[in-house]
Order: C-alpha cells, then structure tokens, then sequence
C-alpha cells in the first residue's frame, strides 16, 4: 500500500522562542534550540514546521578576536538566509530513519498504524519450520535506523512472544540505531506478583526476555498493572487507551446524572476512578468478589447505587468474561436500567462469546488491540480502532528520541 505524502504546515514560531537576545551568547543557543526542535518535530505528518520568508540579509555580525563571525550551527558557520535550507535537508533525511515492521499476531492493527502516520510497514519474512520453530529475516536494511515492531502477545500467546523476541534479534543483529517493541496487549502481566507459595512472576521473566533480545524501548497499551513497568531495566511508555472509548461514550444519548462507573473488582478501582472523572465526574460502585481459582469468580455484593441508571463496567481486558458476566447479573438485580460492558483487551477465551451476548449487556465495547475473529463477532459487539493513538504515540517517541540525541 502506497505510503501517504508528508505534509508541512508553515507556522509562527512558538512564543517560548520568539524573544531573542541582541548578545551572542544567546543568539547562539536560540540556534541550536531552533534548529534541534525544527528536526524533532518534522518526522510526523501532522508536525508544524516554522517556514521564514527567504531574505538576502546575513545574520548580524560577531566579533570574535576582532573579525566577523555568523552563527554557528551545528559547528558549521553558515549565514542566516542558509539557515532553512540546512533545516529542511535535515528534515527529509530525518524522516528516513524510522521503520515499522508487523509481526502476524494483527497485521491488520500494523497496517492502520502505518497508514495513519503516513509511512509504509517495512519488509519482513516470517515462517514456519516443520517443526515449529520461527524464523524471520529482515527484507531491508534497518541500519541506523529507528525500528518500531508491532506486535501485541495475544494468543497464542508464546507463539507471538516468541516471534517478538525473534524479531528483536533480527534488528538487533541488523545494525539498529534503537528498537522499540510496540505490544498493544502485553500478555503474562497478570502474573505480576506471588499471591501463594512457589509461585512464579512470569511478568518480570517476559521483562528480561524482551531486555535480553534487544529492546532499547517497550510501549504497551494498558498493561494489567502498573507495578509491571517496573520490571523493565528499560524506558516504557505506559499508553491508556481509555480516551478512545469515552470518546465513543460521548456519543451516547446519555445524561451523566444517569450514569454510573462501575469497577467489576476492588483491583480496578483506580481504573474505574479515572474513568468516572473524565465522565462529568460521575458516580462510582464497585463489585465485591471472591475467586476461588483461575477464570472462576464468585460475585458476593454491590458497593454503591445503580438503580434506575446506566451502569458502565470497565476493566483492562475480558478473557472468560466470568468476572464481568457475573457482575451485569448482580448489577440488573440491584435495579440498573442497561449495563454496558468496556474494555481494551478483548482475550475472549471460551466461553467469552456465550456469555456476553447472552443478553445481559445493552453493549460490549472493546478495541482492536487484540485481532477479533469473525466467528467471535455478535450483535451488542462494537470494535473501536486505536491505531491513530498508537501511531501518534510513536511519533512523540521518536520525536523525544530525535531531540535528545540532537543535544547529547
């Protein structure tokens, strides 16, 4: 598919830079502050870059040791009118240092990121052996570059982390500048502490497995918990996905006197809490429940009002869809007038699909972090898309990234 062409807007220049100083020093650092942002904000699409009418004019002279001088950049001395020429060179080259590439746990995500930021996915060969074992190599060089791999470690969950990992060596192995492994669904991030004896924390292990191949960055949407960033030994960039869904909420023919947020668990409350916030500060209730084993949950009671209301249950991700059916159960006996049913990963292990299009949910939204299969589809279902959310997210990564090598 063919990549979109970059578009420049031209803009005034921010107020935070338009004072200058007459002295040289700070003439100097206006300069190089200048022209570093010109080359860190150009890689987006959307990036407004600041075009100044050309003028034959040079740049007010300097004295040093009793001769002339014009600014430097960049240790280059050039006259102010060669100033935007430099920058929009440096603008077009910066642009060809960022690569995405798909795994194929949800291509279709990779590609509507890839198109939103205007760029196409890199080249990339991906099979099988006969006995399963994965293999990937790279169509095109990565050298130097700002590689971005998409691929969330949704089910089958070790296939795709596995492939993750794989592909990270490939990069690596390639001559990368940087590697930033893009997981919209962060798999084993429910194993993130030790509730009993002998337990292991798998969410740390895939930590230093995804350090380990390669990784100079990991962005994840959502991640179980919070505590699980803090097993990575490298910067991660923590993508809520939350703005998405209200958006879509807003829509709704709903006062928010009628609405009411509800947590399925205690574990969520926090979760659910923000949410509320960003609803007109709506009502909070929270569902008590027991778990006596993996995917098995027991609802005990209702903490909070909800009768005669719209409730809204959120949470991180629906797997059985045990926790959250449950929970419309109890939320219909205490009176809500419709339970609609929110997430972002949508996991969907049966019997997921038996339950949630049972009736007891006026809707089931989700978003498309997780690939959906058509067979998973039913009527109350509706799919919202977060790659415009990703994708700009990876421009202001690779923006942050572009300045601080400018200045180090």
């Amino acid at each position: 598919m063919p990549s979109s062409s970059m578009i420049f807007s031209s803009s005034t220049t921010p107020s935070f830079l338009s004072s200058s100083s007459s002295s040289s020093s700070s003439h100097f650092s206006y300069s190089r502050l200048s022209y570093g942002l010109s080359l860190a904000f150009s890689s987006s699409p959307s990036r407004v870059i600041s075009q100044k009418s050309v003028r034959s004019d040079m740049a007010e002279a300097v004295n040093v040791n009793g001769k002339p001088s014009s600014p430097t950049i960049n240790e280059r001395t050039l006259p102010k009118f060669l100033e935007s020429a430099l920058t929009e060179k440096s603008v077009k080259r910066s642009s060809t240092k960022i690569k995405l590439f798909s795994g194929s746990a949800n291509p279709a995500l990779s590609q509507e990121i890839a198109s939103n930021m205007g760029l196409e996915l890199g080249k990339v060969n991906i099979k099988r052996f006969a006995d399963g074992e994965i293999y990937v190599q790279l169509q095109e060089s990565v050298r130097g570059c700002d590689v971005y791999l998409l691929q969330p470690t949704c089910p089958p969950a070790n296939e795709n982390l596995m492939e993750l990992l794989i592909m990270i060596d490939a990069c690596r192995r390639a001559s990368a500048k940087t590697i930033t492994a893009v997981i919209p669904y962060f798999g084993y991030a429910r194993a993130d502490r030790k509730t009993q004896g002998r337990e292991s924390i798998a969410a740390k292990l895939v930590a230093n497995l995804i350090t380990e191949a390669g990784a100079n960055r990991v962005l994840a949407c959502d991640i179980h918990s919070g505590q699980s960033m803090g097993y990575f030994d490298i910067p991660v960039d923590h993508v809520h996905c939350q703005p998405v869904i209200l958006e879509y909420l807003a829509s709704k023919a709903v006062r928010s006197n009628e609405l009411v947020v509800v947590s399925p668990d205690v574990g969520g409350v926090a979760r659910a809490r923000a949410f509320a916030k960003k609803l007109s500060d709506a009502p909070l209730a929270i569902v008590d429940k027991r778990r006596h084993g993996h995917n098995v949950a027991e609802v005990m009671n209702l903490i909070g009002d909800v009768k005669g209301k719209v409730a809204v249950m959120v949470d991180d991700m629906i797997d059985t869809a045990g926790t959250i059916a449950k929970g419309a159960e109890l939320l219909q006996q205490e009176g809500a007038r419709e339970v609609y049913a929110c997430c972002t990963h949508a996991v969907f292990s049966p019997p997921a699909i038996e339950r949630l299009s049972s009736g007891l949910f006026q809707e089931v939204i989700i978003t498309n972090s997780i690939p959906v299969a058509e067979k998973n589809y039913f009527p109350q279902l509706t799919v919202l898309s977060i790659a415009n959310l990703l994708g700009e997210t990876i421009w202001r990564v690779h923006d942050d990234c572009s300045v601080s090598s400018i200045f180090q």
